[in-house]
């Protein structure tokens, strides 16, 4: 269906202030969202635990957690066993440790894949592996996946065994040109699969067709997890180990595990809140390893009292940066770090790029949010489904965060494009919204043939591409066809869900410490957000950016310390805002505190 089908005209992308365009239909400025509350299911609300506070029993179950969810161990996984290819890939596994053959991990550069390539490293390692080594393609120099190029990279290691981790599942040419230099290759994968799979000696996937693994929201750390349970209990079976002895390194990697799994921000139910939550106790217990210990120092951030927001916010980015702006091999080696010392040089390292990586997005979200608002001004009222922004001067290391925030200020799906490496390419990130699968929209304007050699890869929320640069009107127009019909029957606008109103009474300090270790909160199970009104008794402006507040409850009360961040314009006296409910540890000691989320008049 051709956009006039629609009866919508498209606009071509919107170049930032110093690019030539021509600039038809786009996208108007911030949408205010509608506040609405989660539904409590009154029979799941009685079916839990009458000990348990009862905002939280109400915030349990307006996300749907069972009984039996509640304070669940490694015991209630899904059975390692169950998920497809590990027994394969655990027998070949079983066979090189016999010989002591070589192995070579190839990893993505991502945290999760930066994870998952130190979780296999580290397990093979601890289960008597002698020779593993990694492998993660510079992103600039070779792109995402496993291509024919990595392949020759690889083999020159001369390793008799690959193991791909969070990537390969579409390798088809990689896999085969591996097979030509004579090597198997395990493939340990979570994305989508292309119409062909790819040749490997076993491939890992619970989200490969007809594979009935329900836990189809592990991300890549969390199947190199599962593979190397399987593999702990192989060696076992083989006589190469006791099986106590050999679980220590997997169950050791749990902490590598939970950080994966938030900053790949795959939904946490139930399998992978498990995951997290091991994880998490582990950084609470002392337990962390000395990279992931030193990236909680330079963040500013306690382990003992470590949640996901921290690993999300604060250790999550700092990791990434290696990726986006020099090579995740550094962020790999500070997780692979064997003590104290090597893991804080590396460590200060990533805290020194990741304080790059802010200014450079700093910088290109202003120049979006300048142009977005000319653009605003000259064509009022004028809508487009979704949002296309590039700029020559812009990183391709950044441009999936600009996509997201400015997918968070718009309430539409957004793609961002920056020059690739390769002279007349453009390497770009999407960012969706409920009820808009962004790689099947990018495989729709595929499909529509009007643009060259469009390659892609991603899942429901988030994608990759890269595209000729002399196709980037035509792509601009197919994006904003396909994301009008991929938008039909989808409701308009932002909602924020909120878990309702909280009395006076219910703003404690024990409430909030509650809800800080309750959990773990992430994406698909979110955070306790509550809406009130407030009086604002003061407010002040900290660094030119945040705002501290003074509030009182509609209904009376004593005055609440609140923060809004990011936030510099003053708040009405009187306001309705949605909130976390958080703790203020600054100076040692820790309070309740307010975290304004969304102000509203009142």
């Amino acid at each position: 269906m051709a956009a006039s089908d629609v009866g919508i005209e498209f606009h071509a992308c919107i170049r930032c202030p110093g690019s030539r365009a021509r600039l038809r239909r786009v996208a108007s400025l911030a949408v205010v969202p509608v506040i609405r509350q989660r539904e409590v299911p009154e029979p799941l609300y009685r079916a839990l635990p009458a000990t348990l506070d009862p905002v939280l029993r109400r915030v349990y179950a307006a996300r749907r957690v069972a009984p039996a969810e509640l304070g669940a161990t490694l015991s209630g996984l899904l059975p390692v066993g169950s998920l497809g290819g590990v027994a394969a890939a655990a027998e070949r596994l079983v066979s090189v440790r016999r010989r002591q053959a070589r192995v070579l991990v190839v990893g993505d550069y991502d945290a999760d894949g930066a994870t998952a390539t130190a979780l296999v490293v580290s397990a093979l390692r601890g289960m008597g592996f002698a020779d593993v080594g990694y492998l993660v393609p510079n992103r600039f120099e070779f792109g995402y996946g496993f291509s024919p190029g990595v392949a020759d990279l690889a083999a020159a290691r001369r390793p008799e065994l690959i193991i791909t981790v969070d990537n390969g599942v579409t390798s088809v040419e990689g896999v085969a040109r591996a097979a030509a230099h004579g090597i198997d290759v395990i493939v340990t994968d979570h994305h989508l699969p292309g119409a062909e799979l790819p040749a490997a000696q076993a491939i890992i996937n619970p989200n490969l067709p007809g594979e009935a693994f329900p836990g189809k929201s592990l991300c890549g750390v969390g199947v190199a997890f599962y593979l190397a349970a399987a593999l702990a209990r192989a060696l076992d079976g083989a006589g190469l180990g006791r099986y106590e002895a050999l679980r220590r390194p997997v169950l050791a990697a749990l902490d590598l595990v939970a950080l994966g799994t938030v900053a790949d921000l795959v939904p946490l139910d139930a399998n992978n809140r498990i995951l997290v939550a091991e994880g998490l106790r582990r950084m609470r217990a002392g337990e962390a390893r000395p990279g992931l210990a030193a990236l909680f120092a330079v963040a500013g951030r306690d382990a003992a009292t470590a949640r996901s927001a921290d690993l999300g916010f604060a250790i999550a980015p700092r990791l990434n940066a290696a990726g986006r702006l020099d090579d995740m091999s550094l962020g790999i080696d500070c997780l692979l770090a064997p003590d104290a010392g090597r893991a804080r040089g590396l460590a200060a390292r990533l805290d020194a790029l990741n304080a790059e990586r802010r200014s450079l997005q700093q910088r290109m979200q202003a120049q979006a949010e300048q142009h977005l608002a000319g653009i605003g001004r000259d064509l009022p009222g004028e809508e487009a489904p979704g949002i296309c922004l590039f700029d020559p001067d812009w990183h391709e290391g950044i441009v999936g965060l600009l996509a997201s925030r400015v997918k968070e200020r718009t309430g539409r799906p957004v793609v961002a494009f920056a020059p690739g490496d390769e002279a007349g390419i453009l390497k770009g990130s999407a960012r969706s919204v409920a009820g808009v699968h962004v790689r099947d929209v990018l495989a729709a304007v595929a499909t529509r043939g009007v643009v060259r050699e469009l390659r892609f890869g991603g899942h429901a929320m988030a994608a990759g591409l890269r595209l000729p640069a002399d196709q980037l009107d035509a792509f601009a127009t197919a994006w904003q066809a396909e994301l009008a019909l991929a938008l039909a029957g989808v409701e308009a606008g932002q909602v924020l869900w909120t878990d309702g109103p909280l009395s006076a009474a219910e703003l404690t300090a024990e409430l909030a410490e509650q809800l800080h270790f309750a959990g773990p909160w992430g994406q698909g199970f979110p955070e306790p957000l509550f809406d009130n009104e407030f009086e604002v008794l003061d407010q002040r402006l900290l660094k030119d950016a945040h705002l501290r507040l003074s509030l009182r409850h509609a209904a009376g009360g004593e005055p609440l310390e609140a923060m809004a961040f990011n936030r510099a314009t003053p708040l009405p006296a009187r306001m309705r805002c949605c909130y976390r409910l958080g703790i203020n540890d600054f100076g040692g000691r820790r309070r309740r505190q307010l975290v304004v989320e969304h102000v509203q008049c009142a």
